[in-house]
């Protein structure tokens, strides 16, 4: 965990806390987590929490990666881990995992001219990015780390030829797939990340074999000090390795050292920062309003063609309409407003399949593309708003979604869907003023007198989206302004 502060435009870290978990070595064959490894993670995350305890909710991220990915049970373990810290918890998508390693990096060590690769070995996966500058222009998150390397090649902390050959037959088969295609982007300079690759950059400073950094050389001559060990303890004694980074020490070298020998690399600097510190600089531009959110919905709208003029007049009239509810549904708060606008702006992009069932295929669509900056659950939001803005709409719709995001999720959609409704016949006409009033899952849309007379069509499609919002518990009453005013007070 990092505490740190914005002083004259710089991040100024305030506090470091750091914990071996090794929640990865907490998995079981079935891919479900251990009771005692989630109370490890959670005895721990307790004493983060107390950290946290003052610090508003926006200012704060959490993120689990790949073995919250990969745990069948990892929501039971979430709801539990956000109990303790008092704070929502993010799943990231590996490609978003590489994206703010990438971030942290770039920011913590010194510039260079041409491309970078950024190698991070985590516990269950490792990310290799190629960028250049603050970008990550390609990333790759590869299903191998130390402690899962680890486990399934020296479980019992004994490292052998034979093993070490197995091990790193396992690296190469996962680099076979990526090799090629990294080989022909080229870098200029290699960055290594995380604590597998700073423990081993201690090793190798302390033993002579490099002066700064990690060389090639270097680990080939670790790789035969390493085969003169008989198990784990040794290698803790030798290098004064902490036993739980002992435990992991030989996968997080298979790892570098295999990439290393694949990729052609000779020569490696490590930097102290990657994705705590990327998480840090992508908080600090949402402050800034410099989210890359909103550039992944900019270049998701040019890449797919959207329309958007008529993204805009939708995104206009659900925020118009979500400021006069906002209070009474309890819909306050920067965030839920951009979740609303960006659905909005999204809400047409299955168009780029077919029009039948559009709203289905962009839902799809959402969910399972690379978005930057969005986290799994983000993800999950926005498709289930998109998928739902138009037809059936059952009172069950968001009830999949993480615990809290349900009830304002359906309120959300409501407003979504009337936007889309009243913009039905995309003209560039600009709309009346408009009046929302809402008690409960009551809905009031009120019209200037005579418009709904002079426009049948619309309120034709609103009558039948009324029907529709029942089904979910919603009622919707039309007209205008006056004969709404009139029928309250009767």
């Amino acid at each position: 965990m990092i505490v740190a502060r914005i002083a004259n435009g710089q991040v100024q870290v305030l506090d470091r806390l750091r914990e071996m978990v090794q929640l990865a070595a907490g998995l079981d064959g079935r891919n479900r987590l251990s009771a005692e490894s989630q109370q490890r993670a959670l005895d721990c995350l307790a004493r983060f929490g107390q950290r946290l305890r003052h610090i508003p909710a926006a200012r704060v991220r959490i993120v689990g990666t790949n073995t919250l990915r990969q745990a069948r049970n990892s929501a039971e373990f979430v709801a539990r881990a956000e109990e303790v810290l008092g704070h929502r918890v993010e799943i990231v998508a590996g490609q978003e995992e590489a994206r703010l390693i990438y971030l942290g990096v770039a920011h913590s060590v010194g510039d260079v001219s041409g491309q970078r690769l950024v190698v991070d070995i985590g516990g269950g996966s490792t990310e290799l990015i190629i960028g250049e500058k603050f970008d990550s222009l390609h990333l790759a998150s590869l299903r191998m780390g130390c402690v899962s390397l680890s486990r399934g090649c020296f479980g019992d902390g004994r490292v052998t030829a034979g093993r070490l050959r197995e091990a790193e037959l396992l690296v190469q088969l996962n680099l076979e797939p990526v090799r090629e295609e990294y080989l022909a982007r080229g870098w200029e300079v290699v960055t290594g990340a995380s604590g597998s690759i700073k423990a081993i950059q201690d090793v190798v400073v302390s033993e002579g074999w490099s002066r700064e950094g990690i060389t090639l050389d270097a680990l080939r001559r670790l790789r035969a000090a390493l085969l003169e060990m008989r198990d784990t303890a040794q290698i803790a004694s030798r290098w004064q390795l902490d036993p739980a980074r002992a435990r992991v020490f030989t996968g997080g070298f298979v790892v570098l050292h295999g990439i290393c020998e694949a990729l052609g690399v000779q020569q490696l600097e490590v930097s102290e920062g990657a994705l705590r510190e990327g998480l840090i600089y992508d908080l600090l531009g949402r402050i800034r309003h410099e989210d890359v959110r909103d550039r992944t919905i900019a270049d998701v709208i040019s890449r797919f063609g959207l329309d958007e003029a008529q993204a805009g007049r939708v995104s206009g009239t659900a925020v118009d309409l979500l400021r006069q509810v906002r209070a009474k549904w309890q819909l306050t708060g920067q965030e839920t407003r951009n979740v609303l606008e960006r659905a909005a702006r999204l809400h047409e992009i299955g168009l780029l399949l077919t029009h039948d069932r559009y709203h289905r295929h962009g839902a799809y669509v959402i969910e399972h593309s690379d978005l930057p900056g969005y986290s799994r659950d983000d993800q999950r939001l926005l498709s289930a708003l998109v998928g739902r803005h138009r037809r059936s709409f059952p009172a069950d719709a968001f009830a999949h979604l993480p615990r809290g995001w349900a009830r304002p999720a359906r309120r959300l959609c409501v407003l979504l869907r009337l936007a889309v409704v009243l913009h039905r016949g995309r003209s560039g006409e600009a709309l009346p003023a408009l009046s929302l009033r809402v008690d409960r899952q009551r809905l009031e849309l009120g019209f200037p007198a005579g418009w709904l007379e002079q426009h049948p069509l619309t309120l034709a499609d609103l009558q039948i989206e009324a029907r529709r919002l029942r089904k979910a518990g919603f009622s919707l009453e039309v007209g205008s302004g006056e004969s709404l005013s009139a029928r309250r007070q009767a």
